[in-house]
């Protein structure tokens, strides 16, 4: 922690004991309180609005989500925030996850070219 105080360009975001879909339905239940409130309008939740109301509200959206473990899912985990996140797939299991794997999924991720749903035709 002390080695990287002062970094400010990269976030890790370690999710333990964390359950997206709680996460969703505890945002909705927020909006649907404040509504029943008359704190907002129905018409007023929107994409920002609901994130707002997110636990990782205050947290970047994931450029890219590597799943060790030779997995292909992503297990309940971040699943508003990862719409656009680029996914990376590794058969290490995660107590044996080194820096070489890192660089490897580093450079993978700098291979692809990001769409952000849209495509290809769409970005010239």
């Amino acid at each position: 922690m002390q080695k990287t105080e002062n970094n400010t360009s990269c976030t890790l975001t370690l999710a333990l004991s964390y359950s997206a879909k709680w996460e969703i339905t505890e945002a909705a239940r927020k909006l649907a309180q404040q509504v029943k409130e008359g704190q907002i309008d129905v018409d007023q939740i929107n994409e920002e609005a609901f994130a707002a109301q997110l636990t990782t509200t205050n947290i970047p959206d994931p450029e890219l989500m590597i799943r060790t473990s030779g997995e292909h899912r992503i297990s309940d985990f971040l699943l508003w925030q990862m719409a656009y996140t680029e996914l990376y797939f590794t058969d290490t299991l995660w107590p044996d996850f080194r820096s070489e794997d890192l660089y490897e999924a580093i450079v993978d991720y700098q291979k692809r070219k990001r769409r952000f749903g849209k495509i290809s035709e769409q970005l010239n």
